[in-house]
């Protein structure tokens, strides 16, 4: 893992197993209506909450999450957790998407309970026995009867708009001595030399940023958690900070090849990060603007400058 104060040095050579069981019924009713998908411009999107969450989820979004996920193993040496755990008996991972990290985590802890919550239903039926999805918005009053060990939280950037309300219901469901530990990415990218100055990741990470104001849910909590989360009354609160590289320039091994996959998953996810919130919130074309086009210029991997 490398701390964000450390610059990387540049290359300039040339250079899931689990013991599983089917589960027919969920602890969340799946009505029809969870699964009537919203489609909109050739791609598909949740049907619960519809319009709470700008990503898409069909299989183009889930391919490019699970190499996230992938990505995500990778940063942090295969750990899927630095909290301090010891023995949870009751864990709950918020917005667990395609339900790779709670699949895992329920694995490795066969004695823990571990329920995954999410918006859209699109996990595998084929799931280990202490390990159930629900499809819930996390926005809402959370309803759980016993109270959890450990809270995880990856990738909710945009999709919570009182992020103080949501930390104050996360102390409230834990119990006494019980973790939070919530992984997020920053969205306007950056450079140890500054050269991403007046390029499209530059514009791109503007444009983001902006887009998640009008949409009244920030893309800014990466900077902002610790303290709402201190603020929420929770202690012995610490913030790790790394650099994830896009490309394969890194000279250390290891980043070299998170480079590798970290810009795979831009690739894969870039026009569903942008189709929704650009299209219905900013307002942007994806037809005739030169700048979205650009964008998906680069996110197929046509552009050189995003090797």
């Amino acid at each position: 893992m490398t701390p964000e104060a450390e610059t990387i040095a540049i290359d300039l050579g040339d250079d899931r197993a689990s013991t599983c069981t089917a589960t027919d019924s969920e602890l969340t009713s799946l009505r029809s209506s969870v699964l009537d998908y919203v489609y909109e411009n050739g791609r598909r999107y949740h049907a619960y909450h519809a319009g709470a969450y700008w990503g898409s989820n069909d299989e183009k979004a889930i391919d490019a999450m699970e190499i996230c996920h992938f990505s995500y193993g990778l940063l942090f040496h295969g750990e899927l957790h630095l909290a301090p755990l010891q023995n949870p008996k009751r864990v709950l991972d918020v917005g667990t998407g395609t339900g790779a990290w709670a699949i895992e985590f329920a694995d490795m802890h066969p004695t823990a309970t571990v329920i995954g919550t999410d918006l859209s239903p699109i996990q595998p039926r084929m799931v280990p026995p202490n390990l159930s999805f629900e499809v819930d918005d996390c926005c809402d009053e959370w309803m759980y009867r016993a109270p959890f060990d450990y809270i995880h939280v990856r990738g909710l950037y945009g999709c919570v708009a009182d992020w103080d309300g949501f930390y104050q219901q996360a102390l409230k469901h834990l119990v006494p001595g019980g973790y939070i530990e919530q992984v997020e990415m920053g969205v306007v990218p950056t450079s140890d030399d500054g050269s991403h100055i007046g390029t499209v990741y530059e514009k791109w990470g503007r444009a983001s940023l902006e887009s998640g104001d009008r949409f009244g849910k920030t893309f800014r909590i990466v900077d902002e958690s610790k303290q709402r989360i201190i603020n929420a009354g929770f202690v012995d609160v610490v913030e790790r900070r790394y650099k994830l590289p896009i490309g394969p320039w890194p000279k250390n091994k290891h980043l070299k090849t998170l480079g590798k996959y970290f810009r795979l998953v831009i690739e894969e996810s870039m026009e569903m990060w942008v189709m929704y919130l650009w299209t219905k919130v900013l307002g942007v074309s994806a037809v005739t603007s030169p700048f979205y086009q650009q964008i998906l210029i680069y996110s197929s991997g046509r552009e050189s400058k995003l090797k």
